[in-house]
């Protein structure tokens, strides 16, 4: 297989396959899915002959984004992401929760949605400083 890139088309490239295989194999310790490390590692070796040699390194004898790299700014595209992600799920299960946890349907699924906006305006100007856990020292 070929495909044709042009040289912003491969680094954006780089960028999605470091974050997809960031959030598919971050958390799993040395449970790790090797299928994707090396995807990236194939990928990240062409940073060698594209003039791209400040984003690829080896360690222990793979080719891994390079530490210019991964401290370039992708973290902060990831952690945009993970506050999102993790302030959409508190919303959506505190306000599942305050339903009392019925079944999503045609009939309750708008209240649903202005309770998660709620809780979502709330959060976008107080983060979680008036969350509050009962009988928690």
């Amino acid at each position: 297989m070929q495909i044709e890139l042009t040289k912003k088309e491969f680094r954006r490239l780089l960028d999605m396959v470091y974050i997809g295989n960031w959030i598919l194999n971050s958390t799993r310790g040395d449970d790790r899915i090797a299928d994707y490390d090396e995807v990236e590692s194939k990928l990240f070796g062409l940073c060698r002959s594209e003039g791209m040699k400040s984003l690829v390194e080896k360690w222990e004898g793979e080719d891994v984004p390079s530490r210019a790299f991964s401290d370039g700014g992708i973290h902060e595209a990831i952690m945009d992401y993970e506050d999102t992600v993790f302030y959409e799920i508190l919303a959506e299960e505190l306000a599942r929760r305050d339903m009392d946890y019925q079944p999503v349907s045609k009939e309750n699924y708008d209240e649903l949605v202005s309770r998660m906006d709620d809780y979502i305006a709330e959060f976008e100007a107080h983060g979680t400083d008036n969350i509050l856990i009962n009988n928690m020292d």
